[in-house]
């Protein structure tokens, strides 16, 4: 048995290190590795075997040879696939012009060296901006279209000037942590939570904010639940009374932020009883919330994702970013610390941009003009309708889009209508169903590349073979782009790789010699606005048009939107709707993580399925009652739209009047139970935030009911 130690673990884009056991080439065994300060195992991982192994990995490239939908395809060689591929693309481009075709890109294939050279994650940082740009096509998109960019980019950009990688939590010199919207425990890979753990240990105070009993909440000192798709209003309370009651940074305020008088203004519209009445907490709640967050100057901010899915999602973290601000916790040991700017590493390679804007451009511009990118929110639209023009090829990697987009049945549809399109996958998802070629791609595990951990580069070693004939996305991404006339713009093997992911030769060799590369760390220095190390110009302020915290947004009202953190009431919900909310009175939210699942993935794996065979509805005790279910029944969620079942989970932590279901499901590769319950047929794509066009998964009105046990 060979113990091989400090690999990477391959099952999520996490880049946890591991130590494996290996016999005959195999992995045995996987554990979390001691003495490393990125050593970590989560319960996914400990079933990496499973995964790595299961039967039901793509091992062979698959041309289609059914009806679209059937799922009836026969094997082929790499060279026949890659070049059916590639005469695909071409003769949809010449059909119906360059800018009907889109590629596609999904948390499946968010490996380093994808994510830069296609730049899946960071447009600053990517070296084509556009797999399909160099045939004239403006149109990249991924599942950005529906995550993390209204928290890691739309907002940060409008206020701070800055994408939200460069804003972090001061967790380890806090004394109280504000957890808003979030739950570090599920967050992959789990070094915040770490780090939490640690802070606590030591003194630090945690406050919660949610609209449930989250983990987070039950180790918390003191939580906060509010009504689903509300934080905007408690974030523009507590400002009210940070204004009001004069406990804000006079300094800050007066010399660093733009609309402060507007936002005075705009708080004093309404009450305290008025905007505490919106989420549901009595005034007093709020006032102490306040004083709890201003009376201690080292008073951090964890949040993530969960505040993006109201109709104001953007709006919303913005308002809460100004607390911090105006209370002068910015750039402040134990506050939000500011990051200087970034050196990207990866060369963009220059591409002629086309006239033509990319798909969503007229709905959502902001969104285009700062990620780059299609808003794929409206591929259906494209396709079914023609508008803004007809889009009919396809490139997907590493998404699951029937699993991850509301209303998937329209989806679905626009998947059946393309004229070509291809996946790139580690197994056969409802996508799949629809596509002319399915490629197989590698896990992580198979892959020799490289991660990024902060300021260090580590080596990516190849822990196994590949299993059949997959490959590694970035070089299949390469193939395709070869035949199609630009293979240049991508690496062709592992060398080149690491040579264009470093910028050198020699930076290579040297992480090839030994395995991390660690780049120099300027001492932290504080209130960098104030010296000129917040911006790339050197200048003192803020990287925005004004120069300053943008509390009124000169970019947003350049693309006519409130400039203010306005807030927005939730376009479904028993105040906006209470004649619907008669028929559907509870209030639906999805996307809480579970442990067992990798959003889509790993619902076909049968050790963590024993876990969590069924996915779940969490229902309030008394709405249970009400409704004569018990803790384990069959039941089903109904909205306007449609109906979903699922097994409910009675429980007092979620509050009377609200649910939260388990997503994921709904794709053919999953367990039965979790490929018969896909939550998105519950979900509206038309109704968005305005700003972001992010679907709103969280506050919608909904009901539950028993099934009834006779019928099926």
């Amino acid at each position: 048995m060979e113990v091989k130690k400090s690999v990477i673990c391959g099952v999520c884009p996490g880049s946890c290190v591991v130590d494996v056991n290996l016999e005959d080439g195999k992995l045995i065994d996987i554990f979390p590795a001691k003495d490393e300060p990125f050593g970590a195992l989560c319960l996914r991982g400990k079933f990496a075997k499973e995964i790595l192994y299961s039967p039901d990995r793509l091992k062979k490239p698959l041309i289609r040879v059914g009806e679209k939908g059937e799922g009836d395809f026969r094997e082929a060689s790499w060279e026949e696939a890659l070049d059916y591929v590639a005469d695909g693309f071409l003769k949809v481009k010449e059909k119906y012009g360059p800018e009907s075709l889109i590629n596609h890109s999904g948390r499946g294939g968010f490996e380093a060296s994808t994510s830069d050279f296609l730049g899946i994650v960071n447009p600053e940082n990517r070296a084509v901006p556009g797999f399909f740009l160099p045939l004239g096509s403006p149109n990249v998109s991924s599942v950005g279209s529906v995550c993390y960019n209204s928290f890691g980019a739309f907002a940060p950009i409008t206020t701070f000037g800055v994408y939200g990688n460069s804003i972090l939590p001061d967790i380890a010199n806090a004394n109280r942590i504000v957890v808003w919207g979030a739950n570090p425990i599920t967050k992959s890979p789990q070094f915040q939570f770490h780090a939490i753990q640690v802070a606590v240990s030591k003194g630090a105070k945690i406050t919660a904010i949610d609209h449930f009993k989250t983990d987070i909440c039950k180790r918390a000192e003191e939580y906060h639940l509010v009504r689903s798709g509300t934080d905007g209003a408690l974030a523009l309370a507590i400002l009210k009374i940070i204004i009001e009651e004069d406990i804000y940074d006079k300094e800050f305020a007066e010399k660093w932020t733009e609309g402060f008088e507007e936002l005075k203004s705009y708080v004093a519209s309404k009450t305290l009883e008025e905007w505490a009445a919106i989420p549901g907490l009595e005034p007093e709640a709020i006032r102490h919330l306040t004083y709890q967050i201003a009376e201690e100057e080292k008073t951090t901010l964890v949040m993530y994702t969960g505040l993006e899915y109201s109709n104001s999602g953007v709006q919303t973290i913005r308002a809460v970013y100004t607390i911090w601000a105006l209370l002068g916790k910015i750039d402040i040991p134990g506050g939000i610390l500011l990051n200087s700017p970034a050196v990207n590493r990866v060369k963009e390679i220059y591409c002629e941009k086309p006239d033509r804007k990319p798909i969503g451009a007229n709905e959502y511009p902001l969104f285009c003009e700062l990620m780059q990118n299609a808003h794929f929110m409206k591929f259906p639209q494209a396709v079914l309708e023609n508008n803004p023009y007809p889009v009919r090829g396809l490139l997907n990697l590493g998404s699951s889009i029937l699993t991850s987009y509301p209303n998937p049945n329209k989806f679905a549809e626009a998947l059946s209508k393309l004229e070509f399109f291809v996946v790139i996958d580690r197994y056969f998802t409802e996508d799949c169903k629809y596509a002319d070629v399915v490629l197989p791609a590698t896990t992580y595990f198979e892959d020799e590349s490289y991660v990024v951990h902060g300021p260090t580069i580590r080596k990516r070693t190849r822990v196994v073979a590949p299993v059949g004939e997959a490959r590694t996305d970035i070089f299949i991404i390469h193939d395709i782009a070869k035949r199609l006339g630009y293979g240049e713009n991508y690496p062709e093997d592992e060398s080149e790789l690491l040579e264009r992911a470093l910028g050198s030769k020699e930076l290579a060799e040297q992480l090839n010699r030994d395995g991390f590369i660690k780049y120099p760390m300027a001492e932290r220095t504080f209130k960098k606005y104030e010296n000129g190390k917040f911006r790339k110009d050197g200048k003192p302020g803020f990287p925005t048009p004004s120069g300053k915290f943008e509390i009124k947004s000169s970019l947003l009202e350049k693309f006519g939107y409130p400039g203010l953190p306005e807030y927005m009431e939730p376009i479904e919900s028993p105040v906006s709707q209470p004649e619907l909310a008669k028929t559907y009175p509870l209030i639906l939210n999805t996307g809480t993580r579970i442990p067992t699942t990798f959003r889509s993935q790993f619902l076909n794996i049968p050790g963590l399925l024993k876990m969590q065979p069924e996915p779940l509805v969490w229902i309030n005790t008394d709405d249970a009652e009400n409704r004569n279910i018990a803790n384990g029944d069959k039941v089903r969620v109904k909205t306007k739209r449609n109906q979903v079942k699922f097994v409910a989970k009675v429980t007092d932590e979620i509050p009377s009047g609200e649910i939260e279901l388990n997503m994921g499901g709904g794709s053919a590769c999953q367990a039965e139970a979790w490929a018969k319950s896909n939550t998105n047929h519950l979900t509206d794509d038309e109704n968005c935030d305005y700003i972001s066009g992010f679907p709103i998964y969280k506050a919608l009105l909904c009901d539950v009911e028993k099934l009834n046990p006779k019928k099926k």
